[in-house]
């Protein structure tokens, strides 16, 4: 058996410039992300006979891997030649839909780490981020960005340019242990309950990139302002970037922000939390806030509704944790 463990991630600025209707045409596209310690566990294992056995939220036990319904398991097994006798089961941390943090790219990249394992390959970050972007973006055409493969292959806090010619390229930024605790201590991550699909907000942002240039064009250039204070421990311009970078985000397309979001951020605000946005496409998940310690406890009491989530960044991508008979 083999099983695999990949980090979801929180992205601070830049998303949406990881999106090929951006990028292709006015790229590159630039964000700034971080891995956290919050996985979802994939195993694989022989199975007795020919068929194949998929547990996820339901489970699925076909005779080909035609047969999955799972679309991204069906596509891995394809991409990497196994035809059954395997069985694969998920588990994750966090829900697993619908939160913001890359569940979907990271399950993938978890999928494919254990799937080459269990052929006795290794395969490199690079390799694996590379496969689940052919597999999503290219094979089943689903809309949405590119960092979240990259994120759970690498992890750690990394800064990522996004070319017009499909390359992508990953800076980390390199903090001493006293940065990272101060920039840890100042993250809040509060979830509101609520699960979206990010599907359709992807394909109205996609069509609606020539509308919204400007915005993007100042988010990217965020994601070179954030790199640049996170290397240099700057916590005030930390939090400006990011309530900068909500306030153009916000704008890109329907469904990312809702009064119910709009009301929790100025609470956030008003309680000392000097910037935050939503994780990933908007609309529900996460709501993540960057505030002095001592304020955190006030913009938790003045938020009831929401939930925190304590977390610390994780700096290693998706990595083998077991293998044995």
């Amino acid at each position: 058996m083999i099983m695999s463990r990949t980090p979801l991630r929180i992205t601070f600025v830049g998303g949406g410039t990881d999106i090929p209707s951006y990028y292709r045409e006015h790229g590159p596209g630039a964000v700034v992300s971080a891995s956290i310690n919050k996985y979802i566990y994939v195993a694989v294992n022989k199975k007795f006979d020919s068929k194949i056995r998929v547990s996820y939220s339901v489970t699925e036990i076909v005779d080909t891997v035609d047969e999955i319904k799972h679309p991204t398991v069906r596509e891995a097994l394809k991409l990497l030649d196994i035809d059954g006798g395997v069985e694969i089961v998920s588990i994750s941390d966090i829900p697993s839909r619908g939160t913001g943090l890359g569940s979907s790219s990271t399950f993938l990249v978890g999928l494919l780490n254990a799937l080459h394992a269990y052929k006795g390959e290794h395969a490199s970050s690079l390799q694996l981020a590379e496969e689940a972007v052919k597999i999503e973006r290219e094979i089943l055409g689903e809309p949405g960005g590119k960092q979240d493969q990259y994120m759970a292959a690498y992890g750690g806090i990394q800064f990522m340019e996004f070319h017009q010619d499909e390359r992508v390229s990953l800076k980390p930024v390199i903090m001493n242990e006293e940065m990272r605790g101060k920039l840890q201590s100042n993250l809040l991550l509060m979830y509101t309950g609520r699960e979206r699909s990010s599907t359709e907000i992807h394909k109205v942002q996609a069509n609606s990139v020539a509308n919204k240039l400007e915005s993007y064009h100042l988010m990217k250039g965020m994601a070179f302002e954030m790199f640049d204070a996170m290397c240099t421990g700057d916590g005030d311009e930390i939090g400006n970037l990011l309530h900068k970078n909500w306030e153009q985000k916000r704008q890109l397309a329907d469904g990312i922000t809702d009064k119910n979001i709009d009301s929790w951020y100025e609470k956030a605000l008003s309680n000392g939390a000097t910037g935050g946005k939503m994780i990933g496409a908007g609309g529900g998940g996460f709501l993540l806030l960057f505030a002095n310690p001592d304020k955190q406890e006030n913009i938790i009491r003045a938020l009831p509704e929401l939930k925190q989530e304590t977390f610390n960044i994780e700096y290693g991508g998706s990595r083998i944790i077991f293998v044995g008979d």
